[in-house]
């Protein structure tokens, strides 16, 4: 088959129509001037230019997108960093909170001790730490890291000098490893005192929150608190290698925490956290309470719990003490009697207070009392009645001055007939259970109150007229009857005639008296 001849250039043949002969030779007709241009090169500049303009646009395109995915992944290595560098500086925050000196809040409860040179220091110490105490040194093993493994609930009446022993201890070390904080009723409160303490802002200072962007810190106060405790345990797992002894948590008053379900939930993260880290010596905490509720709330889930129960001085430390102390800083050698009549003297002030409390909150109304009040004086005659009980058993002692009468828990419950009473009793600091279960009185001074109430002349007449009077109520409540009266008089109303009521002595017969002090002494 014939190639076809494609590099000719095409033309027009002309032929005669006619018969006469062509005088000419045919010839071929002259190509188009080059200046009109053919379909097929128009096509092909256009597609050409379409190219360009499409490898214009993709050159763009993959330029920008080039220059954003640089923009992208610098500012994602920068947040990158950012987020470590934040990260180390948190646990850096944390393990200065618990390094060699005191924070502000400690600060705040050493007092004069946290400030000032090395000879006022000692000074003040010498002066206000000089009664001795035989748990000083127990607390000090605590503190100081000697003693581990566990973590202890220390337990006792308000006063009692629970926070001193703490604070003492602190001392000695010079606040190193350890951290304290107060507790509070508010999860919020308590989550912003546990930050301070710890030197942890929450990721409250993010730099996330310019841009409006949401941080970890939108949660519960609870989750809050539970990251705490995370970056704490991660800092105590690093500085458990440098230190080699675990450090100390110090939470103040925890009864304070509501007995509700958000209580009880703080309490539960508080205690697991604890269980944990006694066990693997990382952090030793310690949890102070004046009230047994506290101590029946840990008691279901605990393990390395040790309870400790601080009692109140006795009165023959009181007055060795202050015997030493004129001696030493008055140079004077003051003798028994008249150590005697002062400790007489100021204890007659608090007597009366500790009086004054018990009345204003626990009196009985006698046989004359409205309905409206039953509730209320149920409570009250339930305490009343303990009182007696207490005081009688006192009478059993064989040396009443030296130890309070106490009386287990479950006798007394049966005592006031009210299991639910108690705990009240004890949240106003009428009583105090310790950690063995025994009730007694919250301080020597209220049992002098009890004994002075009972003693009373008429005292169990009103007694037995105020319980007759709530089962007679009671008794009206749970029954119906039909019953005939006169009609009423007019002659107006009758004040009924109050035959007995406790009395309290009035302060200002026999002279000013002393301050009280805010630890009431035995």
């Amino acid at each position: 088959m014939p190639r076809p001849v494609r590099g000719i250039r095409r033309g027009w043949l002309l032929l005669p129509l006619d018969r006469r002969a062509a005088k000419t030779r045919p010839s071929f007709l002259q190509q188009l001037p080059s200046n009109t241009a053919r379909p097929n090169e128009n096509l092909s500049k256009a597609d050409n230019a379409t190219k360009q303009e499409r490898s214009k646009f993709a050159r763009s395109v993959l330029e920008g997108s080039t220059v954003a995915l640089i923009s992208l992944l610098g500012l994602g290595l920068g947040g990158y960093a950012y987020s470590l560098f934040y990260k180390r500086t948190v646990r850096s925050k944390i393990e200065n909170a618990f390094s060699t000196g005191y924070s502000s809040q400690e600060r705040v409860a050493l007092g004069r001790i946290a400030f000032g040179s090395e000879e006022k220091v000692q000074e003040i110490v010498e002066k206000e730490f000089w009664v001795p105490r035989w748990e000083q040194e127990q607390v000090n093993d605590i503190v100081s890291g000697k003693t581990r493994g566990k973590y202890y609930l220390i337990i006792g009446e308000r006063g009692t000098g629970k926070r001193a022993l703490l604070l003492e201890a602190m001392r000695k070390v010079n606040g190193d490893g350890v951290a304290m904080l107060e507790a509070h009723s508010e999860l919020e409160v308590f989550r912003t005192r546990l930050g301070k303490a710890i030197d942890y802002e929450f990721h409250e200072d993010y730099i996330g929150g310019l841009f409006s962007i949401r941080g970890p810190r939108d949660s519960t106060p609870l989750l809050d608190i539970e990251r705490a405790l995370n970056q704490l345990e991660k800092v105590a797992l690093s500085m458990r290698k440098r230190r080699g002894k675990p450090l100390l948590m110090v939470i103040n008053n925890i009864h304070l925490c509501k007995d509700d379900d958000q209580g009880r939930d703080l309490m539960e993260i508080l205690q697991q956290r604890a269980e944990i880290w006694s066990s693997n010596e990382l952090v030793t905490v310690v949890f102070t309470s004046d009230e047994h509720w506290t101590l029946e709330r840990l008691i279901p889930h605990a393990t390395n719990m040790h309870v400790m129960n601080i009692r109140d001085i006795r009165k023959e430390v009181v007055i060795d003490s202050l015997r030493k102390y004129r001696a030493r800083y008055h140079n004077e050698h003051v003798p028994q009697g008249i150590l005697e009549e002062v400790f007489n003297k100021i204890c007659a002030n608090i007597n009366r207070r500790e009086k004054s409390w018990f009345l204003n909150q626990c009196w009985i109304l006698g046989d004359s009392m409205d309905d409206d009040v039953e509730e209320q004086q149920k409570f009250c005659a339930a305490a009343i009645v303990l009182a007696r009980a207490l005081v009688m058993r006192e009478k059993e002692l064989a040396d009443p001055d030296g130890v309070l009468p106490e009386i287990p828990l479950h006798e007394c419950r049966q005592i006031i007939t009210r299991a639910d009473f108690v705990r009240p009793f004890d949240h106003i600091n009428v009583i105090h259970i310790d950690a063995w279960g025994m009730v007694r009185a919250d301080s020597k001074p209220m049992q002098n109150a009890f004994r002075e109430i009972c003693e009373e002349e008429g005292f169990e007449e009103h007694l037995k007229a105020t319980l007759n009077r709530l089962d007679e109520l009671e008794s009206l409540a749970r029954t119906r009857e039909v019953s005939w009266r006169a009609a009423p008089d007019w002659s107006g109303g009758i004040v009924p005639v109050q035959t007995y009521c406790a009395k309290i002595s009035d302060p200002r017969v026999g002279g000013p008296e002393a301050a009280p002090s805010a630890t009431p002494p035995q």
